[in-house]
């Protein structure tokens, strides 16, 4: 049983590390929302310990993931009681084993990896980071159809890491030498990697970022849509969490797609205005991919966009 000590530390790395997705988990109801911050803790403090190394060398940085690997699994003890409440949580939740392995593997790809030339390449990291996410939160969910929910689950946490990634190039770039544009997506649109890496804005830079917010805008998309296979008491505040990391496209669009010289963050109000929004609407039709479609002004309409009109929109 995760105690009151592992929760508060739990609690506090999310609320100071992940302020959206924070929002949004308060929504959820109790039985779900103190293991939720228990999952967010741990995936934080992985994370950092290769976003944050310091002196770390990279052996000892993949070193510290095994260490978190074993204690995650149960094989070892550790005081970290982030990591100790986690194993809890997996155990009691009976989360599989693959799923913290995929995770951990992404992490330490992390190390040395900071460029991805496709698009599968970009796609294969995230189903160990943010399709594993996913699926962790959907085991602590504990839906009846647990097959028809992990697919859209894995795809909506794909979804959330994408916006994540496009709100973020210059933090990204500047704070970790990381790239996670495919290289191929900028090469599409004549884009100059040294332009990125320098923090030049470009309109080059700007269509290549458009078509990528439309290709996570159909992941977007294919997630909601599993959002029915939730338990009840989950389901808005999983279609709540949807629309807010979706309303960073719309900051995007109205930035100029500048997401090398600012990055876009949604404020306190219009964080609530867009739980109203999507409360409102689901009293009416508890149907999420109506109430997304309806919420959402983060998923491009019929507007014109800077990316070339010949230029096949990339798949998923």
């Amino acid at each position: 049983m995760v105690d009151s000590a592992q929760l508060s530390r739990s609690k506090s790395i999310h609320r100071r590390t992940g302020r959206t997705f924070y929002f949004a988990t308060r929504l959820l109801p109790k039985r779900v929302r103190r293991a939720t911050y228990v999952l967010y803790a741990f995936f934080r403090v992985a994370d950092e310990v290769v976003d944050d190394p310091g002196e770390a060398s990279p052996a000892a940085q993949r070193r510290r993931l095994e260490e978190f690997r074993e204690a995650a699994l149960g094989r070892r003890l550790t005081d970290d009681p982030v990591v100790s409440a986690f194993a809890e949580l997996r155990a009691e939740y009976d989360i599989p084993a693959e799923e913290v392995d995929e995770f951990i593997d992404a992490m330490a790809s992390d190390v040395e990896t900071s460029r991805y030339e496709t698009y599968e390449e970009l796609e294969a990291y995230m189903r160990g980071s943010a399709a594993a996410v996913g699926a962790m939160m959907t085991y602590v969910m504990e839906p009846d159809d647990l097959e028809a929910a992990l697919p859209h689950a894995r795809t909506l946490g794909e979804a959330f890491q994408m916006t994540n990634f496009l709100r973020d190039v210059g933090e990204d770039v500047a704070e970790r030498d990381r790239i996670y544009l495919p290289q191929e997506t900028l090469d599409r649109y004549d884009v100059d990697v040294r332009d990125v890496e320098e923090r030049r804005f470009t309109g080059e830079f700007a269509m290549a970022v458009e078509r990528e917010l439309q290709r996570t805008e159909q992941l977007y998309l294919e997630g909601v849509a599993g959002i029915q296979y939730l338990p009840a008491d989950c389901q808005l505040p999983v279609l709540t969490a949807a629309v807010l990391y979706a309303d960073h496209h719309r900051l995007i669009r109205e930035g100029g797609y500048d997401t090398l010289t600012r990055t876009p963050s949604l404020g306190t109000l219009r964080k609530l205005v867009l739980v109203a929004r999507t409360r409102w609407h689901w009293q009416f039709v508890e149907d999420p991919e109506a109430v997304f479609r309806t919420v959402s002004e983060g998923v491009a309409g019929d507007e014109p966009t800077p990316a070339r009109p010949d230029d096949p929109l990339p798949t998923h």
